[in-house]
């Protein structure tokens, strides 16, 4: 079991899939979750800040995973819950306690044989506490944003990266001080700063600490 939590953007999802691929694990986007419930309270016109509704429609959620795929109902929403919009009704609906208690023993199921590698902002503290390696991967905001900004517009989205970099320092804000399994490093997590690495060298450091992780007596 790898955990691999950190804040928006910094690359944790695109490294834990690959890190995942390499060793032949499964792979679990915890955010895709959120961000599924968002987009179901978005097309049941359920608010955003109606916590019992919420939990409901992430106790009823019928997602399911293909590969890179995500679908909703049967539905393809794969790049649909990538939006902005989305995004950041996700960081307030993943404040919500019951919505998180709901959530929880969904994404338990996913540790199965041989493996899981898991990404989200509460992995290692919070959903996966005994996890052999757990990792913090970071990145400073301004190169997190250059890189959510350069994402959208390969895949045909506007944006502005002025904006973008305003909105991740306020999900990084609103992430940290929920009350409810805040974003924050642990004691027990390994520190990986990837401003100035590539995704090719940031899948290899985490390999390496996994390999040492394991060898530890």
């Amino acid at each position: 079991m790898i955990a691999i939590d950190g804040p928006s953007a910094s690359g944790k999802g695109t490294v834990a899939q690959r890190v995942a691929a390499r060793l032949g694990f499964h792979y679990l986007d915890s955010g895709a979750l959120y961000r599924l419930v968002t987009f179901g309270a978005l097309q049941q016109q359920v608010a955003l800040d109606d916590e019992a509704a919420l939990a409901r429609v992430a106790g009823s959620l019928d997602a399911r995973f293909n590969g890179e795929k995500l679908f909703l109902n049967q539905e393809d929403v794969t790049d649909s819950i990538r939006s902005e919009a989305v995004g950041e009704g996700a960081s307030r609906v993943a404040a919500l306690p019951a919505v998180r208690q709901a959530l929880l023993a969904r994404q338990r199921a996913f540790r199965q044989p041989p493996g899981l590698v898991a990404d989200g902002r509460d992995m290692g503290s919070v959903v996966f506490p005994d996890a052999v390696l757990k990792i913090y991967l970071t990145a400073d905001a301004d190169e997190r944003a250059r890189r959510r900004y350069k994402q959208l517009i390969e895949k045909g989205m506007g944006a502005n990266i002025t904006t973008l970099l305003q909105d991740i320092r306020h999900r990084d804000a609103r992430d940290s001080a929920r009350a409810v399994a805040p974003l924050q490093k642990s004691d027990d997590a390994s520190l990986l700063d990837t401003t100035k690495l590539s995704i090719d060298a940031a899948v290899e450091q985490v390999l390496a600490r996994y390999v040492a992780a394991i060898r530890v007596p």
